[in-house]
């Protein structure tokens, strides 16, 4: 009857050393699959917020080229402007989404490229502003601005790519 017992109980203790493995094995597997799917999102989140500002960026692009003349068409600056207006709004729901999915690293990077674009598109909107006032007065060192304002915010996004591939590198 021993053996029956010390067998019974050396099963239950088999039993019970397979089902353990089993959990870890699953829990680790599951956390890897976590891992993956967040990594994917992180990735989606980044690459809809890039694309947005490369867009966004050639439609600026578009308004410098409307306002490059000394007597710019006005309804030419007006419906670039206004497409400017739609794409940046596209930046900004992307950049919520990575907000969101992104860790602290992220979000920081993301927020300077915010800024940057930010203090570019001032200088925009005043040079729209005074093509709409026909006032050339400022438009040389606007220009010169808007040249040293551009090249900040191509370092920003740089910045960003390179953060966010740092953080869709880390498997965790």
């Amino acid at each position: 009857m021993e053996a029956e017992v010390a067998a019974l109980l050396g099963a239950a203790v088999g039993s019970l050393a397979t089902l353990g493995a089993a959990f870890v094995t699953g829990r680790a597997a599951a956390r890897s699959q976590f891992d993956q799917w967040r990594r994917q999102h992180r990735r989606d989140a980044c690459l809809s917020y890039l694309g947005a500002l490369h867009d966004r960026d050639i439609a600026m692009d578009a308004i410098w080229e409307a306002l490059r003349p000394s007597a710019p068409d006005l309804a030419q600056v007006d419906e670039r402007v206004g497409r400017f207006v739609g794409l940046a709004r596209e930046v900004h729901r992307a950049a919520e989404v990575v907000l969101v999915e992104g860790p602290p690293v992220l979000v920081k990077a993301a927020g300077r490229v915010g800024r940057a674009s930010g203090d570019l598109s001032d200088v925009m909107r005043r040079m729209v502003r005074d093509a709409h006032a026909a006032d050339t007065a400022r438009k040389a060192a606007d220009a010169a601005l808007a040249a040293q304002r551009e090249q900040a915010l191509h370092e920003a996004v740089k910045r960003f790519r390179s953060v966010a591939a740092e953080v869709l590198d880390k498997p965790r």
